[in-house]
C-alpha cells in the first residue's frame, strides 16, 4: 500500500469512543461535578462568569471593549482529519459568536496519539482549523499539544464586544420569539456515518453545516430587539432552550412543525438513527420537557439530539423577528426559522 492509499485507509472515528459535541458530558452529571465547585471570584468588571450556563466568559476591559475568552475541543466526529478541523474549529469560534462578539485570536488545543497517528494526519486536522480562523479573519496565535490514547483538537476562541452590547442566555422575556439559526439533526448523520450508512450527499450536509461559521451573532448584537442568545451544541435544542428558561425565570413553548431539520437527519431518524448522548440527555432534563401525547420517538431523539456547531438560538422582541431572519439570510442561512415563544411560568419546555 502506497503513502497515499496509506492515509486515505485511516478513519479518525475508529480512534474515539464518541465524536463531536455528543462527547460532552451530560448535563445532570456535569452539574453534579461542578456542585463543588468555588464560584468565580467577583470582580466588578468579571460581566459574565461561571454564574449562569453561558456559552463564554466576558471581561470589561474599559468602557469601549470587553474580552470573550472561551475554549471548546473534542474528538473526531468524520474520518476525514481536514474536515474534523474545520469542525471544530468552526464549533469553539461558535461560542464567541453567541456572546454578540467578534473573533480576535485563537489558540489551538491538540491531543493526538502520535506513535498510531501519521504525522501527515495530525498536520491535515489543524490546516483545517486554521482555514475556519483564515476564513473568520484571525490568526491561530500559539496553542498547547500533548501526546494523547484518542484525537482530541479545539481552540481556545477570544473575541471583543462592547459590554453594553453583551448577548447572554438568561436575558429573554415573555413574549419573546424563539428563532433557530440551523437545522437540527447533526448527531443523527453522525451516527448513521459511524455505522457506514450515511449517503455522500448526506456527509455534504453535514459537512456545510457544521462548518458555517455563526456570524450573524456580531450583528445581532447591535439589535436592541434581541435579549438572549445562545447556540444549540451538546445538549440538544431542548438542552440549551432550559437553559435559558431557567436563566430567565420563564417557560417556553416549541412548535415542532416550525423545527428546521436536516433533509437527510430527517429521513435517518424515522429509520432509528440516533446517539447515546441524546438519550442521556432525555434522562437529564425530560422532567422539564412536555411532549404531546404520542409523539414519535424519532421527534424526540431529534429535540435532544446534540449537535456539533449547531445554531444559534436567539430569543427577540416579537417586532425584531424579521430583522433578525433577515440578518441570518444575508449570512447565508436560509433554513432560520421562528421556532416558539417564551411565556411566563415554571421554568420548561412545552411542545406542541
Amino acid at each position: 500500500m502506497n503513502k497515499f492509499n496509506e492515509l486515505a485507509a485511516i478513519k479518525l472515528t475508529q480512534y474515539s469512543h464518541g465524536g463531536g459535541c455528543g462527547c460532552k458530558i451530560a448535563p445532570a452529571v456535569l452539574s453534579e461535578i461542578l456542585a463543588k465547585s468555588p464560584a468565580a471570584t467577583l470582580h466588578p468588571d468579571l460581566l459574565v462568569g461561571t454564574e449562569s450556563s453561558d456559552d463564554a466568559a466576558v471581561y470589561r476591559l474599559n468602557e469601549r471593549q470587553a474580552i470573550v475568552a472561551t475554549t471548546d475541543f473534542f474528538m473526531p466526529i468524520v474520518d476525514d482529519p481536514y474536515d474534523f478541523g474545520r469542525i471544530a474549529a468552526t464549533n469553539a469560534l461558535s461560542d464567541v459568536y453567541a456572546m454578540g462578539a467578534t473573533p480576535i485570536m485563537a489558540l489551538a488545543i491538540v491531543g493526538m496519539p502520535v506513535g498510531k497517528l501519521p504525522v501527515e494526519i495530525i498536520q491535515d486536522i489543524l490546516a483545517g482549523g486554521a482555514s475556519v480562523c483564515k476564513a473568520a479573519g484571525i490568526p491561530v496565535a500559539g496553542g498547547h499539544s500533548i501526546d494523547s490514547p484518542e484525537p482530541i483538537y479545539g481552540l481556545v476562541a477570544l473575541g471583543l464586544v462592547h459590554p453594553d452590547k453583551v448577548k447572554r442566555n438568561n436575558r429573554a422575556r415573555p413574549g419573546d420569539a424563539l428563532i433557530l439559526g440551523k437545522g437540527l439533526g447533526v448527531g443523527i448523520l453522525s451516527a448513521a456515518l459511524k455505522k457506514g450508512r450515511l449517503s455522500d450527499a448526506g456527509y455534504g450536509e453535514m459537512i456545510e453545516v457544521t462548518t458555517r461559521l455563526n456570524t450573524p451573532g456580531a450583528v445581532l448584537a447591535e439589535m436592541e430587539g434581541v435579549h438572549a442568545l445562545t447556540d444549540v451544541t451538546g445538549f440538544g435544542l431542548l438542552g440549551h432552550l432550559l437553559e435559558i428558561c431557567r436563566g430567565s425565570g420563564l417557560g417556553a413553548s416549541v412548535d415542532w412543525q416550525r423545527l428546521p431539520v436536516l433533509g437527510t437527519a430527517l429521513e435517518l431518524a424515522q429509520h432509528g438513527f440516533a446517539t447515546g448522548a441524546s438519550d442521556r440527555n432525555w434522562a437529564s432534563y425530560g422532567q422539564d420537557v412536555v411532549l404531546p401525547e404520542g409523539m414519535p420517538e424519532w421527534q424526540k431523539k431529534l429535540l435532544t439530539d446534540p449537535q456539533t456547531s449547531g445554531g444559534l438560538l436567539v430569543a427577540c422582541d416579537a417586532g425584531a423577528v424579521e430583522q433578525v431572519l433577515d440578518q441570518f439570510r444575508r449570512d447565508g442561512f436560509d433554513a432560520a426559522a421562528r421556532i416558539g415563544t417564551m411565556v411566563r411560568g415554571e421554568p420548561k419546555v412545552r411542545v406542541a
